[in-house]
């Protein structure tokens, strides 16, 4: 299922990180990174690329908000609505996006071009609302400034 690629990125983090478990957090970020999110046969890829049970494997998966366990669409949205970022409208913003978008949290567009994910904190308190648009950060958010920067993403 992995590619040579993939095969040789999680040997070389074998070579970083002698202890398996160690290595299982960057090796499931780059399956996730292949596949778009984790399937029950990426984690097998992952277990046995790594020599870890897939109980383990899974256990660990599941345990963090950052790995994906269904389909995303091509650009996954992360808006913070904890208590800072909702103070300043982040719930709002939210709101915008289901009306706007059709987005809910855990949710993706028709299209697959957007999934949106609620999320408690990414570190912006004092300049919320925030969000990531994948691995970008925006922050100062209003309903004109978040369409204005998902129109930049196809």
């Amino acid at each position: 299922m992995f590619t040579e690629t993939v095969l040789k990125e999680i040997e070389s983090i074998k070579t970083k990180y002698p202890n398996p478990r160690s290595a299982l957090l960057p090796a499931l970020y780059i399956a996730q990174k292949e596949f778009g999110w984790l399937s029950h046969e990426a984690m097998q890829c992952v277990a046995h690329a790594i020599d870890l049970p897939e109980a383990a494997v899974r256990g660990t998966a599941s345990f963090y908000a950052m790995f994906k366990h269904n389909p995303m669409g091509r650009h996954l949205i992360q808006l913070c609505t904890n208590v800072s970022c909702m103070i300043l409208g982040a719930e709002k913003l939210a709101d915008f996006l289901k009306s706007k978008y059709g987005l809910e949290s855990g949710g993706t567009t028709k299209d697959n071009r957007f999934s949106l994910m609620i999320m408690e904190c990414i570190g912006s308190c004092g300049t919320g609302p925030a969000m990531l648009v994948n691995t970008d950060f925006y922050d100062n958010l209003t309903e004109k400034r978040i369409g204005e920067i998902l129109n930049t993403y196809k």
